[in-house]
């Protein structure tokens, strides 16, 4: 099994004075993993060794390449680095292929953005088959605010080398059901979604998502494409974020920090809620 973590020298310098001594520091590993898809590679993301299997279904479900359940026949390790994915199709078999051409990657992609390497624009966006807007889950903003404590409390390679991303799902109620760690923020989210899809919890109606850092385009289109109502983050948005997030009637909460938070979208799921969505 690959570590996650890797023991390097460093030289630490402190103080005003500058005064430094070598120890011992503990790294976060990013190493390639390459997805394939019977026999046949489509993508390398760079990405923390762990949860590898969570990954590729994730992965592939957020690309509209998987219908779950039906199309997943089995994920299987050909190393520590290489998923080879068997799908169950028969006459879709072409349309597949020729999809699978299209979202592939052109190079690498790197642990910081999921969506390098698209071949165009419009490849970039895949639709979710969930009605979000239909999800009723109210949630408060005190319950929110608990949250990031409760992550941070779970993340155990975090905590020794402060160098990871978190997603973590967790239940209307706040009871955290599952935490992923990546040096990706976007492979963080695939890790969750795919274990979801792997346990036939999807669609993830009534969820909460919450993620370490910011709320990027990318991340709002995984959650959404898994039926996620609500994505919180502990940093901000952006303006793509938040436009696709009102789109898919998904609530929206940025710079989740102490007891205070930001609503950009869905601030009808908020109770008791400070304003209407129609005051917006």
């Amino acid at each position: 099994m690959a570590t996650r973590t890797q023991r390097r020298r460093v030289l630490r310098i402190s103080g005003a004075g500058g005064s430094a001594d070598y120890r011992a520091d503990l790294l976060a590993v990013e190493e390639p993993l390459e997805i394939r898809i019977g026999g046949t590679p489509l993508t390398v993301t760079m990405r923390t060794p762990g949860d590898d299997i969570d990954l590729a279904a994730g992965f592939l479900f957020g690309e509209g390449l998987l219908n779950p359940p039906v199309d997943l026949r089995q994920i299987r390790m050909c190393d520590e680095n290489v998923a080879d994915v068997t799908l169950e199709v028969a006459a879709e078999d072409v349309a597949r292929a020729t999809h699978a051409r299209r979202a592939q990657r052109n190079f690498l992609t790197t642990s910081a953005c999921g969506v390098c390497g698209k071949d165009s624009i419009e490849s970039i966006r895949v639709r979710s088959r969930y009605d979000i807007a239909a999800d009723p889950v109210q949630v408060s903003p005190g319950l929110l605010t608990s949250l990031p404590g409760r992550l941070r409390d779970a993340q155990r390679v975090f905590a020794s080398t402060g160098g990871l991303h978190a997603a973590g799902l967790f239940s209307a109620e706040g009871t955290l059901l599952v935490l992923r760690e990546d040096v990706g923020r976007h492979n963080a989210v695939d890790k969750v979604i795919g274990w979801a899809l792997r346990a036939g919890r999807l669609p993830l109606a009534g969820h909460i998502l919450l993620v370490s850092g910011r709320a990027s385009f990318e991340l709002v289109q995984k959650a959404s494409v898994a039926g996620i109502p609500v994505l919180a983050a502990v940093s901000a948005p952006s303006s793509l974020a938040a436009g696709l997030a009102e789109e898919a009637g998904m609530t929206l909460v940025g710079f989740l920090r102490g007891t205070s938070m930001n609503a950009y979208t869905g601030t009808h799921r908020l109770t008791p809620a400070a304003v209407t969505a129609e005051a917006l």
